[in-house]
């Protein structure tokens, strides 16, 4: 059996290497999943350099005024504050967000509805494409970065998201292809307003089931983007009733839910005699996602 490893002295220099094992064992010890990453993640916004470059570092000592900040960051972490709120911004679709509590955390699972966005809308020649409920921004900036000749309209009834959302709009530089609007779903939109395609990631944790999500989630998070009243749909019910007078004929309707929810999604495209030809896409961990159903 091979000795353990060797503690270094308690006077030993604080150096790039040392810090990330200590903070990745306190990370873990207070319950954090991805203790190793968060740990890289907060020392790099600490240094303030890109991640990849404290594996050329390991042996370099950090200094005080870092070490402050590192210590600041950690502390807010073990309280289950999000490390992309903390750094303000998060990795999706291989394109870099800001976020802040004002919106979502962008999630690998939400991928799965931009990857068939993108999919479907390559084939058109100039795809006009509505999404409901854009926090960060992310669906719509993704889709426009990947789809050069699309037009996206992108809808919030938060205030303070839109901020965030045009931040980001201006960073990826899709200010002449993306519109941003305030308002409750489809309220900001002209009467006359026809789309190829409606997106949402909308609200749909039940309102009694808050209280069950992570602290990380439950306690940073904004609750208005996500609670979905008493069942988890009552705001997916309202976008189903009023989509079809925004959808052209042939046009894709593309909804993220829970897993949990597949077959109620799959009812309420039955119940709509607007819609037809129903299809749930699985997210890379196997589950049911992403409702997609075509106009008539």
């Amino acid at each position: 059996m091979s000795a353990p490893a060797a503690q270094p002295p308690a006077d030993a220099p604080w150096t790039v290497g040392r810090i990330l094992e200590w903070t990745t064992q306190h990370l873990k010890k207070n319950g954090c999943e991805n203790a190793r990453l968060d740990a890289e993640l907060l020392l790099s916004e600490a240094r303030g350099c890109p991640r990849i470059q404290l594996y050329v570092q390991f042996n370099e000592v950090v200094t005080d005024p870092q070490r402050t900040r590192m210590r600041d960051l950690v502390k807010r972490r073990t309280q289950a504050e999000p490390v992309a709120y903390l750094i303000g911004r998060r990795e999706f679709f291989s394109l870099d967000f800001l976020v802040n509590r004002d919106v979502l955390v962008p999630r690998p699972d939400t991928e799965t509805l931009v990857l068939e966005l993108i999919t479907e809308a390559r084939k058109y020649e100039n795809p006009r494409i509505l999404e409901l409920g854009t926090g960060s921004g992310c669906i719509a900036i993704s889709t426009a970065v990947n789809v050069p000749t699309a037009r996206v309209t992108a809808v919030d009834v938060s205030a303070p998201a839109l901020v965030v959302a045009n931040d980001n709009v201006q960073k990826h530089k899709v200010a002449d292809r993306v519109t941003l609007l305030h308002g409750d779903l489809f309220a900001p939109l002209p009467a006359d307003s026809q789309f190829d395609f409606v997106v949402s990631n909308p609200p749909y944790i039940a309102d009694a089931e808050i209280e069950q999500l992570s602290n990380d989630v439950k306690l940073h998070e904004p609750h208005l983007a996500l609670k979905g009243g008493t069942d988890g749909l009552e705001i997916i019910r309202r976008l189903f009733a009023a989509v079809p007078a925004f959808l052209v004929s042939g046009g894709r309707l593309l909804i993220e839910f829970s897993p949990e929810q597949a077959e109620r999604m799959l009812r309420l495209v039955a119940e709509n005699e607007s819609f037809r030809d129903p299809r749930i896409l699985k997210d890379m961990a196997g589950r049911a996602r992403v409702l997609v159903a075509t106009r008539r």
